[in-house]
């Protein structure tokens, strides 16, 4: 436990953080899991759509630093491919 009020109010800061992070990783998953959905329908058009909203979400995130930004770049890479490949 922490012992001086500094320690405490990091250790109480630290808690919201993590939380906050949690939270955005979630919705993170979240966009991912939409876009993937929609290309296993074979909606190339819905693909599409749900894609430019990930994108925006996989960007801010990273900005964050939530995630790296690498794993940003090769997240909305692959979906981006995935997306190209699908049948029109």
């Amino acid at each position: 436990m922490a012992n001086s009020a500094q320690a405490r109010k990091r250790a109480r800061q630290a808690i919201a953080t993590r939380d906050s992070n949690a939270s955005l990783k979630s919705a993170l998953r979240t966009s991912i899991k939409k876009v993937k959905k929609a290309i296993a329908a074979g909606d190339k058009e819905a693909a599409m759509k749900q894609y430019q909203e990930s994108q925006a979400t996989i960007d801010r995130i990273a900005d964050k630093k939530i995630v790296h930004k690498n794993t940003a770049a090769r997240t909305k890479s692959r979906l981006s491919q995935a997306i190209k490949v699908m049948a029109v």
